[in-house]
Order: C-alpha cells, then structure tokens, then sequence
C-alpha cells in the first residue's frame, strides 16, 4: 500500500473510485473531495490516491496545519485533520482503510506542532465510527456540521 499524488496521468482513474451505495451519504466522492479542497484553499489540504501495488483504490485528504488564526471561527477544524478517507467498494475488507490512515498518521505526527488529529463522522446504520474507533480515535462529544468530532493523540 502507498500514497501517490494525483496527476494527470492517473487522475480519470482515481476519480472513477468509489464507495458503496449505502456509505455515499458519509463520504463524498473523489471528485467533490478535490472540488472542495480548491474551494476551501484556507483549509490546506494535502490529498493522495491510496494505490495496493499499482492500482488505485482509494483517496485520502487531511487538512495539513491549518494556522490557528484561522481556525478561531470554527468553520474549520485542525489544525491537523481527516477530511477525507475512501476506499473503493471492491477493495474494502482487506485493511487498506487501515494501512492508509496509518501511514497518513504517520506522515502527520511529522508535522509542525502536531499533537492531535481530528475526523468527524456522521452517525447512523453505516456510520465509519467504528472503524475509527478501532484505530484509536475517540469522541469529543462536539458536533460540527452534523457530525461527530473525533480525535486521535498523537
């Protein structure tokens, strides 16, 4: 498993990645996720293609230190966060989810001044709580845009 910037060469294929039909209302596709990431350029995104050797088969973006001046509103979250994870409907089950967010851990405990890491999930039948709370994420008990905030100590 590994993350690759998405150029023009392997773009078509890893916007055609996609969850399954019940998970589409937690997470968006890659294509509104990139769409988003240029809309909010204050949220300093940092997305990758998850590849299994050399084929795609998912996405990931994080807001990638998000400076506190900017984060006082509260429309964003940070300054470290999940924003994203996806995994494509034929690949799930075999622990890329997993593999992924560990490297992108990783990459962030690498980061200036990072201490935690934030997600938010919606919740509800089908809700990826679970799955974060395997990872070591934990509740906050604060909803943002619906959804609930989860951290993870790094």
């Amino acid at each position: 498993m590994s993350l690759r910037e998405i150029t023009p060469s392997n773009r078509d294929e890893v916007v055609a990645l996609a969850v399954a039909p019940d998970q589409r209302q937690f997470v968006d596709g890659v294509v509104e996720s990139i769409d988003e990431a240029a809309a909010v350029p204050q949220a300093k995104p940092w997305y990758r293609a998850i590849y299994a050797d050399d084929q795609p088969v998912g996405f990931v973006m994080i807001s990638d230190g998000i400076p506190e001046a900017d984060l006082r509103d509260g429309t964003l979250l940070g300054p470290y966060f999940l924003w994203r994870l996806l995994v494509d409907a034929e690949h799930q089950g075999k622990g890329i989810g997993a593999a992924a967010l560990s490297e992108v851990v990783d990459y962030v405990r690498r980061r200036p001044g990072a201490s935690v890491f934030l997600t938010s999930c919606g919740l509800g039948d089908g809700s990826p709580l679970g799955f974060y709370e395997k990872q070591g994420f934990r509740s906050t008990g604060a909803m943002h845009e619906g959804e609930l905030v989860l951290e993870l100590d790094l």
